[in-house]
């Protein structure tokens, strides 16, 4: 009992620190805090997206960064045309992504395992390099933006407080809305595939509609995270789809804590924040980072969100 209110609470309080960044945030470098925190958020967003396919579906998809990809893309080509609404950057990204995920996934999800993280991968890299190749939006060496997505006219983005809280806000409504789709049916079902499918189908479900359902629902929110990571950095690149920032995500999953939502948030925190420590400390800061995270995942059973709660009785 004690267990399981720990773990409704840990959600609870990771949020209202996050939402209390602004206000501490004068306390020091406000620019430099706001916009770490920010990148931590958007990390998080993308990794929350991902936990739904690797957590509740068992689909290890190393192609999930193309998604974020295409949302800061989207932000990019139509800004570099004089498109600067946000609501049209997110709508284009959205739909952008929703097809790239209808018509990868549909091949995709009639493999499984290895065959699937391979397959995930290859259009993944597909993406990558055609983002290169576009040379009228900058080719290998990206695209900066002119300025952060408009409101209704207006340049409210253009403030850090601003930016930070519309991600947050982002942020919750995912998590509050993965959250919903796990306890339903639906998530249900998308666990039974993962442990059984052939006993699914056997009782008269499909998997592959539940997981395709999965994946387009991933890839949507990882677009929305990829139009946010734009606005927080002003520059896009191919680099922002490339396999490695694949690995990074399922990494920051797995060491927050397989299919717990809110683990992919406590990931996106320690994994980031030791990575900016770290590479303060010293220019050799991989030699060291590499054997942390390694060592995170291997003692920290259940990750770092198990962690925080294995010291409740159940």
């Amino acid at each position: 009992m004690a267990r399981r209110l720990r773990r409704e609470w840990l959600p609870l309080g990771l949020f209202l620190a996050l939402a209390l960044v602004p206000v501490l945030a004068p306390l020091g470098p406000q620019s430099f805090i706001l916009s770490l925190m920010t990148r931590i958020v958007v990390v998080a967003l993308a990794a929350l997206s991902l936990d739904l396919l690797i957590g509740k579906g068992g689909l290890v998809s190393f192609g999930h960064a193309a998604c974020l990809g295409i949302g800061a893309y989207a932000v990019g080509i139509l800004s570099a045309e004089g498109v600067t609404d946000g609501g049209a950057h997110l709508a284009v990204a959205i739909a952008a992504a929703a097809f790239f995920a209808l018509a990868t996934g549909a091949v995709a999800m009639r493999t499984d395992g290895v065959h699937f993280i391979m397959i995930t991968l290859a259009f993944g890299q597909m993406l990558y390099f055609l983002a290169t190749a576009l040379s009228a939006y900058g080719g290998d060496d990206g695209i900066t933006l002119p300025g952060r997505s408009t409101v209704l006219g207006r340049d409210v983005l253009a403030s850090d407080t601003v930016l930070y809280l519309a991600a947050l806000g982002a942020l919750l409504a995912a998590y509050l809305l993965l959250r919903r789709i796990a306890a339903s049916r639906f998530g249900r079902v998308l666990e039974g595939a993962r442990d059984n499918p052939v006993r699914m189908e056997a009782i008269g479900f499909r998997p592959f509609r539940f997981r395709l359902a999965a994946y387009l629902i991933s890839a949507m929110i990882a677009a929305v995270a990829g139009v946010l990571l734009a606005n927080q950095t002003g520059f896009v690149s191919p680099a922002t789809m490339a396999w490695q920032r694949s690995g990074e995500l399922i990494f920051i999953v797995v060491l927050g804590g397989l299919g717990s939502l809110h683990g992919a948030i406590l990931g996106a925190i320690a994994f980031i924040l030791a990575e900016e420590l770290l590479s303060h400390w010293s220019e050799h800061w991989r030699i060291v980072f590499g054997p942390l995270l390694i060592l995170a995942v291997l003692f920290a059973r259940g990750g770092l969100a198990g962690l925080l709660t294995k010291g409740a009785r159940p």
